[in-house]
């Protein structure tokens, strides 16, 4: 019951986040989600207040080089030329995600210097769950 309640309030604040977000610029509305996925993510963590004075500026590093790498491999996906094969050489799909994988597992690592090692490995769980609740809400605006 306590979940289900905590998902209704997260998916809420989603919600006026969105709600709020129609008259802002793109950076706005990124701005708008992002304060709202580090409330949600502190809020899963159960950060202290210094924990997440530490935690956000690694947590800010990493948010960057993750949107880097997705940057690159959609703008090489996006510039495909043929239809129907996207491939080009220097555009390894497999590859971006390798380099996904080996920043995700050197801030675990940084992560868990802070926040141990488990709920350095939960965050990742978190971070997909804020995801794919932002995901639903944005598909039921659209319905």
């Amino acid at each position: 019951m306590i979940r289900l309640k905590h998902i209704i309030s997260t998916l809420c604040l989603i919600w006026i986040a969105c709600f709020v977000a129609n008259g802002q610029s793109r950076q706005e509305r990124f701005e708008a989600i992002e304060k709202q996925k580090a409330a949600y993510i502190t809020k899963q963590l159960r950060l202290t207040p210094t924990e997440a004075q530490q935690f956000f500026p690694l947590y800010n590093q990493y948010s960057k080089e993750i949107r880097g790498v997705k940057s690159k491999k959609s703008q090489g996906h996006s510039n495909g030329g043929n239809r129907g094969n996207s491939f080009r050489p220097g555009n390894d799909v497999i590859e971006y995600d390798a380099q996904e994988v080996d920043i995700k597992k050197k801030y675990r690592t940084k992560f868990a210097d802070v926040l141990g090692q488990s709920r350095a490995s939960q965050f990742f769980a978190v971070e997909q769950e804020f995801i794919e609740l932002l995901y639903k809400e944005l598909n039921s605006r659209r319905h």
